[in-house]
């Protein structure tokens, strides 16, 4: 008898980025975070772009999870813009070299400031990379920052400084979170105090694959070790980790460990 995958594999929710080509709009999404999914046991399901969708969220139930990554800059009347520290001459600068990311999509906004919201009402595991942890920091309020306890030290732990505890990120970004909402807890900072991870303490559990969290660098973008080759999944337990979405079932024959 045939196996209904659709009941054994976890959907995971992703939002597509919208372009010009050929003067017409195309929806796309990184096929790399495609392949992380997919890679490791889960369904993606791709909530794409379209004026409205933001209305439609429940229809893509169930949501055992959401990936929500790059894409332009978030609505600057969504979050109090003055506590950048940025002038308005400064302000434009930025969007003059930075021509393609501050542009800003306020349907795209929509559709994920919903999805985060949805996953911090239902505790529904989320992750957000860059653009997505700004998303998730905004859709909750910035009303302050928390403690300073974390998973990341068990995730990197093979590659981190016991002594100096850093550890080696990228950065593709020119925005980040500045106030931290009180719900969350930051993870890591950069030299310049920007906060590069963070999460949710109350809804982190990983015996069930439970997380809601941000971060400003990407993981599944770092460098291979005493190489030059980029786009390498250079977090391997964090990667891992995205397999427990709730609904995936640990020793399933249609799973794989291996990405």
């Amino acid at each position: 008898m045939a196996t209904d995958l659709s009941v054994i594999l976890p959907r995971v929710l992703i939002v597509s980025r919208r372009t010009l080509r050929k003067n017409k709009f195309v929806d796309f999404v990184g096929e790399y975070h495609l392949d992380l999914i997919v890679g490791y046991g889960a369904v993606p399901v791709i909530v794409p772009r379209v004026t409205g969708v933001h209305r439609l969220l429940e229809s893509f139930e169930p949501i055992h999870g959401v990936l929500l990554c790059e894409g332009e800059d978030i609505d600057p009347s969504l979050y109090e813009a003055e506590h950048s520290g940025l002038s308005p001459e400064e302000f434009e600068e930025i969007r003059r070299l930075h021509a393609s990311d501050t542009a800003i999509d306020k349907e795209k906004d929509s559709i994920e400031l919903g999805l985060a919201k949805l996953c911090l009402e239902r505790n529904i595991p989320y992750l957000g990379i860059c653009r997505g942890s700004q998303v998730l920091n905004v859709a909750c309020g910035t009303c302050g920052e928390g403690g300073d306890q974390h998973p990341l030290h068990h995730w990197f732990q093979e590659s981190l400084d016991e002594k100096i505890m850093e550890i080696l990120v990228n950065s593709y970004h020119h925005q980040g979170v500045k106030i931290l909402a009180q719900r969350f807890v930051p993870m890591a900072f950069a030299p310049d105090g920007l906060i590069e991870g963070f999460y949710d303490p109350d809804a982190y559990n990983p015996e069930e694959g439970k997380f809601i969290m941000g971060l400003q660098f990407h993981p599944e973008r770092m460098r291979r070790p005493d190489s030059d080759e980029f786009d390498y999944p250079g977090c391997h337990l964090l990667i891992r980790f995205l397999r427990r979405f709730a609904g995936i079932r640990e020793g399933c024959d249609c799973l794989s460990e291996e990405a």
